[in-house]
Order: C-alpha cells, then sequence, then structure tokens
C-alpha cells in the first residue's frame, strides 16, 4: 500500500515522542518534571493524603458517634432480657395454674413440669443466664388444695440486680 501523502503517512506510523527531560527551576534549584511550575506540583502532592487536622476531626466525630451509640445498644438489651424474663415468668405461672388444676396439687420442682409434659424444659433465667437459679416460692400448707403437700405458689428470677424501672428482678 503505497500512499503519497506525508499527512497519511504520519497517521500511520506515528514519529516517535522525545523523552522527558528535567528541566532546572530557577526560582528553587530543584527539579522540576515536563519544565512545569514547582508550585503545581506541590499542589499536586497536597491531593495525595489527608491531613492531620482532617484525620482528627474525623476521630473526634466517630468516637462522639459511639459514645451515644454504645450505651443505647448496652439498654437496648437489657430491655430484651427483661422482655424475656417477663414472658417466662408469665409462661411458668400460666403452667404452675395448670398443673395444680389438673393434678389436683402443686408441683413440688419445676422439674414436674417438665416430666408432666407441660413444658419442654425448664426456661432460662436471662438475669442470670441458668435454669437452675429460678427462686421458687412455696405456697403455705394451711392454704394448699392437698395439705400434705405444699407445692411451688409462684416463680422469680434468682438475679440480685434492679430493673431499668428500679425494682429488683427478685421482686417480679
Amino acid at each position: 500500500m503505497r500512499s503519497g501523502n506525508k499527512e497519511e503517512r504520519n497517521l500511520i506510523s506515528p514519529t516517535p515522542i522525545p523523552p522527558v527531560r528535567a528541566s532546572a527551576c530557577a526560582k528553587s534549584g530543584s527539579l522540576s518534571l515536563f519544565g512545569a511550575n514547582p508550585e503545581s506540583v506541590e499542589s499536586r502532592r497536597g491531593l495525595r493524603g489527608y491531613t492531620l487536622i482532617e484525620l482528627i476531626i474525623v476521630m473526634a466525630i466517630i468516637s462522639i458517634l459511639l459514645a451515644t451509640a454504645v450505651p443505647m445498644y448496652q439498654k437496648s438489651l437489657v430491655r430484651t432480657k427483661e422482655s424475656l424474663l417477663k414472658n417466662n415468668l408469665f409462661t411458668l405461672r400460666t403452667v404452675i395454674d395448670e398443673y395444680t388444676f389438673d393434678k389436683q396439687k402443686a408441683p413440688q420442682t419445676l422439674q414436674d413440669l417438665v416430666d408432666q409434659g407441660y413444658l419442654r424444659g425448664v426456661p432460662l433465667d436471662p438475669m442470670t443466664g441458668s435454669t437452675d437459679t429460678w427462686r421458687v416460692i412455696m405456697e403455705d400448707a394451711v392454704s394448699t388444695v392437698d395439705q400434705t403437700q405444699p407445692g411451688i405458689y409462684d416463680v422469680r428470677s434468682g438475679s440480685d440486680l434492679k430493673s431499668l424501672e428500679g425494682t429488683p428482678y427478685s421482686e417480679w
């Protein structure tokens, strides 16, 4: 393929680009690429990272957010445990009443409720994290249906902590 036009030939095979040379800067005596102004090189250098004050401001904002979020999260965990405790107490009290009505005597232990099929298992006390820390309140022998065997009348949490309302969990 022959081309007689010189412009066409340059489009097909362009001339090589001369190598980049560093030129001396008259002001500072430093070298500058492409003969550029050293101030423009300095301004490009500032775009590569953050200043110390910017990092400090970001860290302060993050610490303020964490200082408000962590206590709210912890309080929501306590509210969840309190809600679970109320639900477990309601269930245990209802099952104790049903057992007493059906058997004409109160259960002697919480395990009796499981053995007779009223519960799948003794619920967890969410405040203590155990199934063995429930405080059972036994009924008086005089007020029982079967006066020879007084049984469980009520159940309370085994925790000594106080609720968000200020009342002890052991009084719920």
